[in-house]
């Protein structure tokens, strides 16, 4: 196209002036124009040499070599100053096929310098006005509707340089270009700056987004291979609500922040030289956000945020309150030093419900482009019933503490280093083997073991309103592998600890242990009058499950020909608790035990 346009300009510029008084129309028609990247039918291109003012008309249907369809370009045009053409004003325009409908107009002035075409004196103005365009692609990538906007630019020569200057106006109009959509516009850019020797200088730049924010940019980038020799970017006041659906959340979909809420404002102003970063500050302002799942939340978090290549900078970070799983976290004050690409803090304290999270011997690094971190923690007490309120759980009775080795994160992969210790209902649960990979991801992945010792049953099953037992509980859950935080394998098992103590099981204890055995449990007891007692003595008790693609293999103390036996008696009165089915589907076990806590289920006790 800008072959023909350029052919039909300088048959313009060079007839008009000898022929002017003699030929009122030209009119040049080729049936079809072959070349190695483009075909052409149906071309024509008429001037209409009438003073005061000439009309060029061109119209073609093009084809270039890697498309299949056919385009219609039409362009209507008029040339004032017919004896020395010096602008071109082109009202109607229309490019078209099956995918692209790009209603057009354009404007240039100053393109011939006393009626001559010179690139050594050019000083042209040009505009380009977009009518309510439309356009897609068949992988639904790319597409726009309705689409107004307008783009000037000024070209001058200086010498050696080609000065620029440039302003694009989204009028209106949705665009969507992935991973990208904007459905609001408003949207302004001005810029200036000059080429030269490959070299694009941009003196200053513009961009007005509307509601989101201004940004201002200058630079350099070397065209032969896109390098970016320098750049100075700065967003002064960025509002978080309008940029993040915008430009954070396409970039987000596989992290924990693709479904948040965010408000508040920030800052940033950045350095670039020879395609490196040199130095940034970032600067967050009373921003609030919040996982829209209830799996964390900031309020009123401020962050002084800088970073240089050359020196070391200090960092802070502060919010009033905040959450993690439903748990209130309190105000806080974050203090750091980022040296380069590493990060190190002494001690850092986090405020949770009546306790707190004391986390030291913090480090972290990036090495070849990836994060390397470590600390230690420990749990100051913290009330079991506040906790277990705060997650919609059984209310539990105590304190809560732990003491956390050496947590280490490389290659997305978190682990610790030894065990961690919780101390719950008068006894201990010990993690060890603790990793987990990509836990900040939409589907994080843990493995663990777990080993509970001389839990108090007492505690225990009044929290969880399962009917009164006496005694202590050990239990090993072993290969545990969540995806998702929900089970997918395990060898767990619950058992009475070893040990001389008081072992007493309530009537309500042992029909809600049966009804764990399934549908056609019941509980065997020795002595019909029995039934009559709320206490029963036991010399041991066991309930087992292996987790296999979905179906729990179940198990007790003890293998009888019938099932296995869960309760196991002594003494007068005893009690003896079978189970009868072996497998049973995880989300089946885990209905039993909904039923049972909620005081649903009734056993059928002979």
């Amino acid at each position: 196209m800008n072959t023909f346009i350029r052919i039909a300009l300088v048959l313009y510029a060079s007839l008009l002036p000898a022929t002017a008084y003699a030929v009122s129309e030209i009119t040049i028609r080729a049936a079809s124009i072959e070349h190695p990247q483009l075909e052409a039918k149906n071309a024509s291109l008429r001037f209409n040499l009438i003073k005061p003012n000439s009309n060029l008309t061109i119209g073609a249907e093009l084809k270039p070599e890697v498309d299949k369809d056919w385009t219609t370009l039409q362009i209507a045009c008029t040339l004032t100053q017919a004896s020395k053409p010096d602008a071109m004003d082109c009202g109607e325009g229309l490019i078209k096929n099956a995918a692209v409908n790009l209603p057009f107009s354009f404007e240039i002035q100053q393109l011939f310098n006393q009626g001559e075409f010179s690139l050594s004196k050019l000083n042209a103005k040009a505009s380009l006005q977009l009518k309510n365009a439309s356009f897609s692609d068949a992988a639904g990538l790319h597409a726009a509707e309705k689409l107004n906007g307008k783009v000037d630019i000024a070209i001058q020569r200086q010498g050696l340089s080609w000065a620029w200057q440039t302003k694009l106006d989204w009028q209106t109009g949705e665009l969507f270009w992935q991973p990208f959509y904007v459905e609001s516009a408003g949207h302004q850019l001005t810029a200036a700056g000059a080429l030269t020797a490959g070299v694009l200088d941009v003196h200053r730049a513009h961009l007005t987004m509307r509601q989101v924010g201004a940004l201002d940019v200058s630079g350099q980038l070397r065209l032969s291979d896109l390098k970016l020799i320098a750049l100075n970017a700065n967003l002064p006041n960025l509002n978080l609500s309008a940029a993040y659906p915008l430009l954070f959340k396409p970039f987000l979909g596989n992290t924990a922040f693709n479904n948040t809420a965010i408000a508040g404002y920030a800052s940033l102003s950045l350095q670039i030289q020879n395609a490196e970063l040199k130095s940034f500050d970032l600067r967050l302002k009373e921003v609030d956000v919040a996982d829209i799942d209830q799996k964390f939340a900031l309020y009123k978090l401020d962050a002084e945020i800088p970073w240089s290549y050359d020196k070391p900078e200090q960092v802070s970070v502060s919010y009033k309150s905040g959450s993690l799983l439903n748990l209130p976290l309190g105000k806080t004050n974050i203090r750091a030093e980022v040296n380069r690409f590493s990060l190190t803090s002494p001690n850092i304290t986090l405020p949770i419900l009546d306790g707190a999270l004391n986390l030291s011997d913090i480090s972290a690094a990036r090495i070849g482009g990836e994060w390397y971190w470590h600390l230690r923690a420990q749990l100051q007490p913290i009330s079991m019933a506040d906790f277990s309120h705060q997650l919609n759980l059984p209310i539990m009775s105590g304190k809560a503490s732990a003491d956390i080795p050496l947590v280490t994160y490389s290659n997305g992969l978190l682990s610790t280093d030894g065990s961690m210790v919780l101390n719950i209902f008068e006894g201990t649960a010990t993690v060890t083997q603790l990793t987990m990979r990509t836990p900040m991801g939409i589907a994080p992945k843990l493995n663990a073991d777990i080993a509970l010792r001389n839990l108090d049953l007492g505690d225990l099953t009044r929290t969880f309103s399962f009917g009164a037992i006496e005694g202590k509980l050990d239990g090993d859950i072993e290969d545990l592998e969540l995806q998702n935080w929900k089970p997918v394998h395990f060898d767990a098992s619950l058992y009475s600890s070893p040990g001389r103590y008081k072992k007493k099981i309530s009537q309500r204890a042992v029909e809600n242990i049966s009804a764990l055995g399934g549908g056609g449990a019941a509980a065997a007891v020795q002595r019909s009058f029995l039934r009559f007692f709320e206490q029963f003595n036991y010399g041991k008790m066991g309930l087992s499950c292996k987790l296999r693609n979905d179906i729990c293999e179940m198990s007790g103390v003890e293998s009888t020909p019938q099932g296995y036996v869960i309760v196991k008696g002594s003494g007068i009165p005893s009690i003896t608790v079978m189970g009868y089915n072996r497998t049973v589907g995880w989300s089946e076990l885990l209905a039993r035990i909904k039923r049972v806590t909620d005081g649903n289920s009734k056993a059928v006790v002979k």
